[in-house]
C-alpha cells in the first residue's frame, strides 16, 4: 500500500510554482538523480498548470509505493468543469518524462496518476527515515516566481552542461569509431589482398596438381602398356623355348645323356617359371586398367585343392619342406568363383611359403565362417618384421635380408586378384616363427539360405518364366510374374514391392527398371543376359545389381548372382 509523504492544494500560478518546487524536493528525498528530479518537476508543472486552468483547484498527494517495486506515486485530484473539454497536452508531455501517466475517476471527480520508478534500495531507507522525510517536506516554503525562474535557469544551465558533456563524449566516441572503422577497413583490405593472393596460389596449386595427376595417369598408362607389350613380346620366345625343351625331352627324339636331359629339364622348368611371371605381369596390367574380370563358375573346393597339391608337391620336395594341403577339412565344400584366379592366388601363397621356409612345413587349410570362406597358408619360415608386413603388398617390394629371387609382385598380384573376387588378403607373421597369409572370400549360400521373401520373375516368354520359377522353388515365400516392362514397373511401385527382380533375356532392363520411379532402393535386380550379349557385372545397366550369363543359368549360379546383387544393393543403400 502507498504511504503518503506530502499533500498540497494548488489553485493559482504561485501554487503551480510551489508544486514544481515540491516535486523536485520530493524526488531528491527519495534518491532520484538530478535528471529525474528535473523530469518529475517539469511533468508536475505541465499537468498542474493545465488542470488549474481547467478546474480552478487541484489536490496533489506525493506517495511512496513499495510494491511490487519501489516508485514515487503522485496523484492529482480535480473536479472537471461541466461541459468543458480538458486539453491533454500536459499529459502528452508528462508521458515522455514519467514511467506512468494515467487518468481515472468519474465525471464529478477525476484523478491523474504519475509514477516514477525508484532505485531498489529506497524502500529500506524509507522505513528508517519516513517520519523525518515527511517533516522536511512539510517545512517547504512556496517559492516566488522569481526564485522559481532562477531555479529553472540553474536547472537549464546544468542540463545544458550535461548535454554539452555528452555531446563531447559522443564526438570523442565518433572519432574513435571512425579511427576504428579506418583500421577495420585497412585490415579488411589487407585480408582481401592476402585472400586474393592465397586464392591465386590455390588455383596455381590445383593447376599444378592437375598437371601432376595427368602426368601420373600418363605414366601409369605407359607402364601398363609397357607391361602388356613386354608380356606379349616375351611370351612368344618363352613359348618357343618351352616347345624346344619338350621336343628334346620327347622319348621319340634322339636320345640324350643323363646330364643333357637334366640340363634341358632345368631349361624347361625355368621357362615355365618365366612364362608364369610374364602372365602375372600381363594380368597386373589388366587389373590396373580395370579389365581383370572374373569368370565365375561352380568350383568343388576339395578337388581344386587336390590338384593344387599335385602341382606344388614337386616344388616342396625340391625345397626339402613338407607340404600339407588339408583337402579333407573342406569336406563337400563348394563355391562360385573364378577357379583360375583362385588357383593362382593359392599357388602364389604356397610358392612364397616354400621359398622362405628352410625346414618344417607349409600348410594350406580351409575354414568356413558365417561371413567368409577362408584359405590360410601357414609356414614355419623366417617370418616378417612388423614394419614390413604391409609393405610386402607393394609392387616390386622385397623384405631386406630375405632370400633373393622373384619380382616382388606375388603378394601384390594375389591381393588384386582377391579384390577382383570380392574378398581380401591379410597377413600375420612373427619373426622366427613363420607367416600366415589368409584369403577370405564371400561364402556360397544356396537360394534357400538366402531367405527371399518376395521375388518378381520377368520375361516375355512363359517358358522362360517357368524355368526361373522352378529354380527358385520353395526358396521364396512369394513369387510374382511379369511379361512386359510396364507390369514390372507397376509391381515394383506397388505397396508390396518385390525384394528381388529377375529380368529374363526378353525384358529390356532400361525399360523395366531404368526409368525414374523404378524399383525401390532396397530391391535387388539380377539381369539374365544372352550368352552373345555384351552385358556383364562390369558393363551392367545402372539399376542392375548383378548379371548372369544365360548359358550358366543353374540354381547354384543363380544363388551366387542373387547374393552378389544383394551385397551390392546393401552397399548402395544410404
Amino acid at each position: 500500500m502507498a504511504e503518503e509523504l506530502l499533500r498540497l492544494r494548488v489553485a493559482d500560478d504561485e501554487g503551480v510554482f510551489a508544486l514544481r518546487q515540491a516535486g523536485r524536493h520530493v524526488a531528491a528525498a527519495v534518491r532520484l538523480d538530478f535528471q529525474d528530479q528535473v523530469r518529475v518537476a517539469t511533468a508536475l508543472s505541465e499537468i498542474g498548470r493545465e488542470l488549474v486552468a481547467h478546474s480552478g483547484t487541484v489536490a496533489v498527494a506525493f506517495c511512496l509505493d513499495r510494491r511490487p517495486a519501489p516508485r514515487l506515486l503522485i496523484e492529482i485530484e480535480y473536479a472537471p468543469e461541466a461541459g468543458a473539454h480538458r486539453p491533454k497536452e500536459g499529459d502528452t508531455a508528462a508521458a515522455r518524462l514519467m514511467d506512468l501517466v494515467e487518468e481515472t475517476g468519474t465525471e464529478a471527480r477525476r484523478t491523474v496518476r504519475l509514477a516514477k520508478d525508484l532505485p531498489a534500495d529506497v524502500s529500506a531507507v524509507a522505513d528508517a527515515t519516513l517520519a523525518d522525510l515527511r517533516a522536511r517536506l512539510g517545512r517547504l516554503q512556496p517559492a516566488t516566481a522569481l526564485e522559481e525562474l532562477r531555479t529553472q535557469n540553474a536547472e537549464l544551465l546544468r542540463t545544458l552542461e550535461d548535454v554539452r558533456r555528452q555531446s563531447e563524449e559522443l564526438r570523442a566516441l565518433n572519432t574513435e569509431l571512425e579511427e576504428t572503422n579506418q583500421g577495420v577497413m585497412a585490415l579488411y583490405n589487407e585480408l582481401s589482398t592476402e585472400l586474393e593472393e592465397t586464392n591465386r596460389g590455390v588455383v596455381a596449386l590445383y593447376a599444378e596438381l592437375e598437371e601432376k595427376s595427368d602426368q601420373l595417369r600418363e605414366a601409369g598408362e605407359a607402364k601398363n602398356r609397357f607391361w602388356a607389350n613386354i608380356s606379349h613380346e616375351l611370351r612368344t620366345p618363352v613359348n618357343g623355348v618351352i616347345g624346344l625343351a619338350r621336343l628334346l625331352l620327347d622319348p621319340a627324339a634322339e636320345p640324350l645323356t643323363e646330364e643333357q636331359r637334366h640340363q634341358v629339364s632345368l631349361v624347361a622348368g625355368a621357362s615355365e617359371t618365366l612364362l608364369s611371371l610374364v602372365n602375372e605381369l600381363l594380368d597386373m596390367a589388366k587389373a590396373e586398367q580395370g579389365r581383370l574380370a572374373p569368370r565365375r563358375t561352380f568350383v568343388e573346393v576339395p578337388s581344386m585343392l587336390r590338384q593344387l597339391a599335385d602341382l606344388m608337391t614337386p616344388m616342396a620336395e625340391q625345397a626339402g619342406v613338407r607340404l600339407r594341403v588339408d583337402a579333407a577339412d573342406a569336406g563337400a565344400l563348394t563355391m562360385v568363383t573364378d577357379e583360375v584366379m583362385l588357383t593362382r592366388i593359392l599357388r602364389n601363397l604356397v610358392a612364397n611359403g616354400l621359398k622362405f621356409t628352410d625346414e618344417g612345413e607349409v600348410r594350406l587349410t580351409t575354414r568356413r565362417t558365417a561371413d567368409h570362406l577362408e584359405f590360410a597358408v601357414a609356414d614355419t619360415g623366417m617370418g616378417i618384421p612388423p614394419a614390413e608386413r604391409e609393405r610386402v603388398f607393394e609392387e616390386f617390394y622385397q623384405v631386406p635380408g630375405g632370400k633373393p629371387g622373384g619380382t616382388g609382385l606375388g603378394l601384390t598380384y594375389s591381393r588384386r586378384l582377391a579384390h577382383a573376387l570380392g574378398g581380401d588378403l591379410t597377413l600375420e607373421s612373427e619373426v622366427g616363427a613363420g607367416t600366415t597369409v589368409t584369403l577370405r572370400l564371400p561364402p556360397y549360400r544356396s537360394l534357400a539360405e538366402l531367405r527371399i521373401a518376395h521375388v518378381l520373375v520377368a520375361d516375355g516368354h512363359e517358358a522362360a518364366r517357368r524355368v526361373l520359377r522352378d529354380m527358385i522353388g520353395d526358396a521364396a515365400e512369394r513369387v510374382s510374374e511379369a511379361g512386359d516392362p510396364r507390369t514390372v514397373r507397376h509391381l515394383a511401385a506397388s505397396s508390396d514391392p518385390p525384394e528381388l527382380i529377375l529380368l529374363g533375356p526378353d525384358i529390356s532392363a532400361a525399360d523395366a527398371v531404368g526409368e525414374p520411379g523404378g524399383p525401390p532402393p532396397g530391391t535387388a535386380v539380377v539381369l539374365i543376359a544372352p550368352s552373345d550379349g555384351a552385358a556383364s557385372d562390369e558393363t551392367r545397366p545402372e539399376r542392375v545389381d548383378a548379371v548372369l550369363d544365360q548359358a550358366q543359368l543353374a540354381p547354384v549360379m543363380l544363388a551366387d548372382a542373387v547374393a552378389r546383387a544383394r551385397t551390392r544393393r546393401t552397399a548402395r543403400m544410404p
